[in-house]
């Protein structure tokens, strides 16, 4: 029992109170994303100089400059601030979780969690999954980001983002991944094109036909590839970074398109009907849709119970 105590004793005298706060941290980090001390302080509902004046206490007990401040040009992070940005999200998301935990909720979920997904992906598969997982969870808040893949890899981690829902094509090796569904490649053509009645189409005859390139990283690199591994060079005529543009494009019959999305409604923004059909030459291609963390971020109970919920419980499956 001595012994017991003794050591209990000697590891929290290892312990000791930082010299900043988690409010002190919270201005901080919402004043890095915000840009300037006026918006940060509009969104905390605090003054301008009560927020400086936090800013500069976390500093002094930092020993650090975090930030430059300019007039009429924002806040400017140094390198050493850029590092406690991250560091400093992880931490009042680690306070949070603590709180959830301990408030006598018991399985309910609170607090915030925070939902990136590629562009093309978002407006089939983040529907569903807010709207199911928030009915599970009421008094939780789910925000969401939409982006292309190399700016979502980025704000997870700078800690911006807990997920991210992205294609399996240039991830990062800094992030864990699990495979929630794969998708087929196909082309997409206008509905009175010559080959539209056809079960499948060979890129071989469209390679003389305009191409309507989805230009949004890595999709337009990857269309490319499998036009390569097709074996044919195709005739790019217009480029957008628009998912629904390039489907009014073709269905304008400005061109094809080769595609991984594929939309239950068969009708353009205008109505006009567009088909898809298999690449011939393409049978086995498949593409993998991943949800995305840090490797070096422990993930919250927020975060694990969409994980689940996405594996185990997304509708659909």
């Amino acid at each position: 029992m001595g012994n017991h105590i003794d050591k209990t004793v000697q590891t929290s005298r290892t312990l000791k109170l930082p010299g900043f706060s988690l409010r002190q941290a919270l201005y901080f980090v919402t004043a890095a994303e915000s840009g300037t001390l006026s918006e940060a302080a509009t969104r905390l509902h605090v003054s301008q100089s009560g927020l400086s004046l936090a800013i500069n206490e976390l500093e002094r007990a930092l020993k650090v400059q975090l930030c430059i401040r300019r007039k009429a040009h924002g806040i400017t992070l140094t390198s050493a601030g850029k590092q406690a940005l991250q560091q400093m999200r992880a931490l009042l998301r680690q306070a949070e979780e603590l709180e959830s935990a301990v408030s006598g909720s018991g399985d309910q979920l609170s607090g915030r969690l925070s939902v990136g997904c590629y562009v093309t992906l978002a407006p089939t598969v983040l529907p569903p999954l807010l709207q199911g997982f928030s009915e599970l969870h009421p008094m939780l808040t789910v925000d969401f980001t939409e982006g292309t893949q190399d700016a979502l890899q980025r704000k997870l981690l700078d800690g911006e983002l807990d997920l991210a829902v992205l294609y399996d094509m240039d991830v990062l090796p800094e992030m864990e991944r699990v495979v929630l569904f794969t998708m087929r490649p196909h082309v997409l053509l206008p509905a009175d094109h010559r080959l539209a009645g056809e079960p499948k189409v060979a890129l071989h005859d469209l390679v003389a036909e305009p191409m309507v390139l989805l230009d949004a990283p890595p999709s337009s690199l990857h269309t490319l590839l499998l036009c390569k591994t097709a074996g044919v060079t195709p005739l790019v005529r217009h480029r957008t970074t628009n998912f629904e543009m390039a489907r009014a494009l073709v269905g304008r019959g400005l061109g094809y398109a080769i595609l991984i999305q594929r939309p239950p409604n068969d009708r353009t923004y205008e109505g006009l009907r567009v088909v898809n059909k298999e690449i011939a030459e393409l049978p086995e291609a498949a593409v993998s849709v991943l949800l995305c963390w840090p490797q070096q971020v422990a993930q919250t109970r927020r975060a694990a119970e969409f994980l689940r919920y996405c594996l185990e419980d997304r509708p659909g499956t």
